[in-house]
């Protein structure tokens, strides 16, 4: 079944720029107007990469280094918030984990031969970790951590957030998120808990993070592994990891689920965060995916699954978000 997923991708994946624009929809919490959705900051999106026929694994390719970390910041006073904010939170909530984290980078496209007909994407990934995605991204000062263009700190229109220079003292670990179609062409999307503690309540996609210590990988350790085949162990965690969050977020088992394909990396404009996204679909329809979300074990993270039609997705797309 999996297998198959090249044949399948294409109605969606084609609309992913789409996407982006829907997800400034989608994302505002369940009590919010339109009108207010729209107005949310934490709905804005731009795209980094676009795939939009879809890329298979072996059209994808990790560049795994520790050049693609986080810089720190030379304001000392900025740096010092990062433990500010994240002691803040601890003493909210104790169980916080400080866990290690795929950081992006950027990316660079490339044909895969002479012929220039199949163009392969490869994405660059550093570590990271959640103390520092929480002192930096989700800092109420996070703005003052993007390098200045221009002359003009604030301006998204003057800033390019794909360039790494522009977000290299950000921690911006690396979501995933996946467009998930189910046998009866519907497309899953997830209400958010009102107790997570990003964005709570808003509708979102399936998806989480890529795990480094799925793999093995507590940090930099050079001379100790092949750089080519920890490359290849990070593009694995990669199409796996996002296979995982599916199965854990909405209950599917994984061999219901097709390969995922990469569709492209989308970041919010708000706090920078990259996600990189996957199309898959499930044999099973929307109606069993209901009932098998009910004992999802990340289920505590979302409150409500909706299947909604790609017809009626699609077509949400067209719509101005003044209406």
């Amino acid at each position: 079944m999996r297998a198959a997923a090249a044949r399948h991708h294409r109605s969606l994946a084609a609309f992913f720029s789409r996407f982006t624009h829907l997800r400034s929809r989608m994302a505002a919490p369940a009590s919010a107007t339109v009108s207010s959705a729209a107005a949310d900051p934490g709905t804005a999106y731009k795209l980094l990469l676009s795939c939009p026929t879809g890329l298979p694994r072996s059209r994808v390719s990790v560049k795994f280094d520790q050049s693609f970390d986080r810089i720190p910041h030379p304001d000392a006073a900025l740096e010092e918030s990062i433990s500010e904010i994240w002691n803040q939170r601890l003493e909210q909530n104790p169980s916080l984990y400080n866990g290690t984290k795929f950081r992006y980078g950027g990316n660079a496209l490339h044909y895969k031969d002479d012929s220039n007909q199949e163009y392969c994407a490869s994405l660059h990934l550093g570590l990271t970790d959640y103390r520092t995605f929480v002192g930096t991204n989700l800092n109420p000062l996070w703005e003052k951590f993007l390098v200045p263009s221009d002359g003009n700190l604030f301006s998204f229109n003057l800033i390019n957030l794909d360039d790494s220079v522009h977000c290299q003292h950000m921690s911006n670990p690396l979501g995933n998120g996946a467009i998930v179609e189910t046998s009866d062409e519907k497309i899953i999307v997830l209400q958010r808990s009102y107790n997570v503690g990003e964005f709570p309540g808003y509708f979102v996609f399936p998806g989480g993070h890529s795990e480094p210590l799925e793999i093995g990988i507590v940090g930099h350790q050079a001379g100790e592994e092949d750089p080519a085949h920890l490359n290849e162990k990070v593009l694995q965690e990669m199409f796996e990891g996002i296979i995982r969050e599916v199965v854990e977020e909405t209950g599917v088992p994984a061999n219901s689920l097709t390969d995922p394909v990469f569709i492209g990396v989308s970041c919010r404009e708000m706090n920078v965060r990259p996600t990189a996204f996957f199309f898959t679909k499930c044999d099973i329809d929307s109606s069993g995916v209901n009932e098998l979300y009910s004992r999802a074990q990340d289920g505590y993270e979302s409150t409500k699954l909706y299947a909604v039609s790609v017809v009626g997705f699609i077509a949400l797309t067209t719509l101005s978000v003044d209406l």
